[in-house]
């Protein structure tokens, strides 16, 4: 299936329902595709073909969910930004991905402004700009009575490009295509047992892939998302979880960290809530314990993934504890197995490196032959695609991954290889430590030193957390420097980035 008959179906089954909650305002699934289709024709008039790029630099929005709907209605291609990008990766995207349309806010204008014009103009949709004069304005698209021509497309075509930096920085475009998201999401939402009576609430950016496909997975069950543009004043979340009734909340570790951090919940804080997940990144034991203390009745989902698969793994919520610190199985309709470095498959309870093979794996990287060689390769059959995640686990005798850490970040220190993650594994079980980062840098010594970013919750000594350390780990995991900070450095992304945090002391 095509993403847009995600759309057009729960308009059908859903019409006056709510399916978008944002700004104060309220969509319901008639509105929101009429709105699309103006804006999918108003696009085709102005020359949009299939195949062409649109760029979407927006906050989260209901403007934002009309423009990525009116993408799939006119057979272009998405490119979601975050808002938050800089002027130089700005222009290095436009220059990779060429985009026929770019679809902003007027707040933005100032940034585009500095990387020059798209070649068919651009789209305001929240107000004039004099910055962009000849911009169109969405209010203006959508009251204009139109339909969109009748889409060619099939399930094969792409759908969005979504930019990711990995590790190394620099920026390159995953090729999703509408039947990886269509695998995807029907994949998520039979484990999540999602239900077309969900409120879900979504602080996380649209311009990524966790964040994007809680719009595409609602709108494909028939839910209501409520959106907000991020998760910095938890209090304010609250009140928007209890007023609009929230069934179901995704959410990262940073997040879960200033969940905890809150000194004034208690356990039936949420009444409605029925499931929480998390993703992004690794979320530490500690935060899981308490997280399942501070929510006893909530059904917590640990999941795994990376924007090349969108979903690998995610944790029963009845096996959380039992089977704390794993990412867990499969999502239905996927394989996932561990190979050596010679790519041999290795049997439970060994350690290596992550391999996906499922309908979700992505197309490919954008324009980059090489890197997409180098991460899709070849199975056991002709018609196999196997996504090598560059990532490293470990199975139990039951088959249960747990993840130990990318194979470009172990830490070579003393002649010994060290997992970042299992040093923060120890931080975050300090008292008072809510976040933490562990990463290398050169030593004429020991060929790495091991330094350990923390945010704490309280003023700590770092001659007690190094003591905390050395009763905990082995000589040479001990982090040989502390260093506090108010934040971690991040990705565009949100996630905490240990390439940044070398690159802060350099």
């Amino acid at each position: 299936m095509r993403i847009e008959s995600f759309l057009t179906d729960a308009t059908r089954r859903y019409a006056g329902k709510t399916a978008l909650v944002s700004q104060g305002e309220r969509l319901d699934y008639a509105t929101l595709n009429r709105y699309s289709d103006r804006l999918a024709a108003h696009w085709q008039s102005k020359g949009l073909k299939r195949g062409d790029r649109v760029v979407l630099l927006l906050d989260n929005s209901w403007q934002a969910a009309v423009a990525l709907f009116a993408c799939f209605k006119a057979g272009a291609i998405a490119v979601p930004i975050t808002p938050l990008t800089k002027g130089e990766r700005l222009a290095t995207i436009l220059g990779d991905c060429t985009p026929t349309i770019l679809v902003t806010q007027a707040r933005l204008a100032g940034l585009v402004e500095t990387v020059g014009p798209v070649p068919l103009g651009t789209l305001v949709v929240d107000k004039p700009s004099a910055k962009l004069p000849a911009a169109d304005l969405l209010e203006s698209v959508v009251q204009q009575d139109a339909s969109p021509l009748p889409n060619t497309g099939i399930d094969s075509d792409l759908a969005m490009l979504l930019y990711t930096s990995g590790s190394s920085g620099e920026p390159k475009a995953v090729m999703i295509s509408h039947g990886n998201a269509d695998a995807a999401s029907a994949s998520v939402l039979a484990y999540l047992d999602a239900r077309d009576d969900d409120v879900i609430l979504n602080t996380l950016p649209m311009s990524h892939g966790y964040g994007l496909y809680q719009l595409i997975m609602s709108v494909r069950s028939g839910a209501t998302l409520v959106l907000e543009r991020s998760f910095a004043f938890p209090q304010s979340i609250f009140a928007t979880i209890a007023a609009e009734g929230v069934t179901a909340l995704p959410l990262v570790p940073s997040t879960v960290a200033t969940i905890l951090a809150q000194d004034n919940l208690a356990p039936g804080a949420f009444p409605t809530l029925r499931y929480i997940t998390s993703a992004a990144a690794n979320l530490p034991v500690p935060h899981i314990e308490r997280l399942k203390a501070l929510m006893p009745d909530i059904r917590i989902y640990v999941m795994y993934g990376q924007t090349e698969c969108k979903r690998a793994t995610y944790l029963p919520p009845e096996r959380l504890l039992d089977k704390i610190g794993s990412v867990g199985i499969a999502i239905p309709n996927t394989e996932v197995f561990l190979v050596d470095p010679d790519g041999q498959r290795l049997p439970l309870g060994a350690e290596g490196e992550l391999v996906v093979r499922g309908p979700h794996v992505m197309q490919g990287y954008w324009q980059a032959p090489d890197k997409t060689a180098k991460a899709l390769r070849s199975g056991d059959h002709p018609w196999d695609k196997l996504l090598f995640t560059g990532d490293i686990f470990r199975t139990d005798s039951d088959g249960f991954l747990y993840f130990i850490g990318r194979k470009d970040e172990i830490i070579k220190s003393r002649g010994e290889k060290v997992a970042p993650a299992a040093v923060e594994a120890v931080l975050l079980a300090f008292p008072g430590i809510s976040e933490a980062l562990v990463f290398g840098v050169p030593d004429e010594v020991h060929g790495e030193a091991i330094l350990a970013m923390v945010v704490c919750a309280q003023e700590l000594d770092e001659r007690e957390i190094v003591k905390y350390c050395a009763s905990r780990l082995e000589d040479y995991m001990i982090p040989k420097t502390i260093l506090f900070r108010n934040d971690l450095p991040r990705t565009p992304s949100g996630k905490a980035s240990r390439r940044l945090a070398a690159a802060m002391l350099e």
